[in-house]
């Protein structure tokens, strides 16, 4: 039997999601949704100079543990590169899909252990980390331009 995936700490984390407001004048934006569970994200950067993440402005629909995520994430991004933040999003893939051994090594990141058996919530999981790193994807397009 699987343990139980809405945790206290699952629970107590989708309530206490930093960086929930769009922010004004953003460097970059996405907005993605998850086609197996309906999810959706929507995530605002600005950007220092050398491309490390200054701010980041989230909007959150999404199931509780998708919501945990979110909070993982919002809460050691800033300061971080999009290489950093892609590195971290495919050890937690890998995590979920049984090729590594824990999800990494961000705070909290052990509270989402129980959800490597519940493979319908792995996309809602995902999903804030692929939306912030579009996110910076948009920026470098406008920097671009």
């Amino acid at each position: 039997m699987s343990a139980a995936l809405y945790t206290r700490e699952i629970l107590r984390l989708a309530v206490s999601i930093p960086h929930q407001q769009r922010l004004d004048n953003p460097d970059g934006s996405a907005e993605l949704r998850s086609r197996t569970c309906g999810s959706k994200v929507a995530a605002d950067v600005t950007l220092t100079d050398t491309g490390v993440l200054k701010d980041l402005g989230l909007e959150i629909n999404a199931c509780a543990v998708g919501q945990a995520s979110a909070a993982i994430l919002a809460g050691q991004a800033v300061g971080k590169s999009v290489a950093a933040i892609e590195s971290t999003r495919s050890r937690l893939a890998a995590f979920l899909d049984g090729t590594a051994e824990t999800p990494g090594d961000w705070p909290d990141m052990d509270k989402l252990i129980a959800a490597r058996n519940h493979t319908g919530r792995h996309a809602a999981i995902l999903l804030p980390y692929d939306t912030v790193i579009a996110a910076f994807a948009d920026a470098a397009r406008q920097e671009a331009v």
